[in-house]
């Protein structure tokens, strides 16, 4: 927090800011709190949790476009604390008059800086965790939270993604991952017959297989392979999963489905199931396995693509027209369209899901797109008013 805090003495300085203050987006999406470590209590931490639903602080960050209004006590100014599509919170100030372009250009470099600072110090403390968090933890979620990438969004020039997971009571051991290569997108979307710690073990050694494999350049027929064999290994376990892989150069998409439900595409307003050939589960211990199949799917600039756990399918998921409510919000960034998508769910269940629901929510503007501009925030393409900062 101290780097924060050289942040908000900076801008207290150079543009006289009465206030000056970060506050953090919630791991539920629905909330933001104001971190403080000045004369702070419970071990130097302290939070305001502020529900974003209806506020200006969700307006900044589904926008990502810098805010402005004047009240009684000075210039009030909020920008997007964002990385690469990652919202990971916002800067907010009160300036003594009203600023010029020059102060808010200035201001937005600081943000964008302060998003580097804050991934950055991650590494180091448990802060920005800890103030993510409505509430502690269980054991088992704790475990299935680590398996989560690092950030939930990321943006290209030729894609947009992001994922959500709403745990269920008893956590059922749903991940999903991502990895950027050089000319190659990596995701994968699991889900563990299982609950609470024996889930969430068998999780780990299904991510730490699947990445493993990945990272030592297996092709993904042999990293279904490993993850099927160390879940075997593991024993009295099995795991759904669809592995997808997407050529950044040519846009050629190969999918490996291991028992897992059909990954939704909307397209030009239609939504449909990609029916792909479907393969036995991960660690399910069939007698004659065949080799896992990897198979084309068709993928086109425009395209909305979903990957989803049968927590959204089945149980409460039953309850909502998810072909519909894809096609509702299409116009939303990913990272708002994942969190309605699964927030709909929990919804259905009266906040009490009896299993995971987790989506990953790709948009892919195709292998040539290069007018968009992401490297600061979300595309701004999708913003429809205000300021914003742009970068190739």
């Amino acid at each position: 927090m101290e780097a924060v805090d050289v942040v908000a003495e900076d801008m207290r300085r150079r543009f006289e800011a009465r206030k000056v203050s970060f506050l953090i987006v919630d791991l539920t999406g629905k909330a933001v709190a104001r971190l403080y470590t000045a004369g702070a209590v419970e071990g130097g931490r302290q939070a305001e949790r502020i529900p974003m639903f209806g506020s200006v602080y969700e307006e900044v960050i589904r926008t990502q476009r810098l805010y402005q209004e004047a009240t009684d006590q000075g210039q009030r100014v909020i920008v997007p604390v964002t990385n690469r599509g990652d919202a990971i919170g916002l800067l907010e100030l009160l300036l003594p008059t009203a600023p010029g372009e020059d102060v808010l250009d200035a201001v937005g470099e600081a943000a964008h800086v302060l998003a580097y600072i804050v991934i950055a110090n991650g590494r180091f403390t448990d802060l920005y965790t800890w103030g993510k968090r409505s509430v502690p933890p269980t054991l088992a979620a704790e475990i299935q939270y680590q398996l989560l990438p690092p950030s939930l969004s990321c943006e290209a020039a030729q894609f947009t993604l992001c994922g959500n997971l709403e745990p269920s009571e008893n956590l059922s051991g749903d991940t999903f991952d991502y990895t950027l290569d050089r000319d190659t997108l990596h995701l994968s979307v699991t889900d563990l017959m299982g609950h609470d710690i024996a889930a969430a073990l068998a999780a780990t050694v299904l991510v730490g297989a699947l990445r493993g494999a990945r990272r030592a350049g297996a092709d993904l027929s042999e990293q279904a392979h490993r993850a099927d064999q160390a879940l075997s290994e593991h024993g009295h376990c099995h795991a759904t999963g669809q592995l997808l892989r997407i050529d950044l150069h040519s846009g050629r998409a190969q999918l490996v489905n291991a028992g897992h439900p059909w990954p939704l595409r909307l397209r030009e307003g239609d939504v449909q199931a990609i029916t792909c050939e479907v393969d036995h589960p991960f660690g399910l211990c069939v007698p004659t396995p065949h080799p896992y199949r990897v198979q084309d799917i068709d993928l086109r600039p425009g395209d909305r693509l979903l990957m989803l756990t049968d927590g959204m399918l089945e149980r409460h998921g039953e309850k909502v027209d998810l072909p519909a409510l894809l096609e509702c919000t299409r116009g939303l960034h990913p990272r708002e369209a994942a969190l309605t998508l699964t927030s709909a769910v929990r919804d259905a269940a009266s906040g009490l899901l009896e299993d995971d629901a987790t989506v990953m929510c790709l948009d892919w503007h195709g292998p040539q797109e290069t007018q968009r501009h992401v490297s600061s925030g979300a595309d701004t393409q999708r913003a429809s008013s205000g300021r914003t900062r742009e970068e190739p």
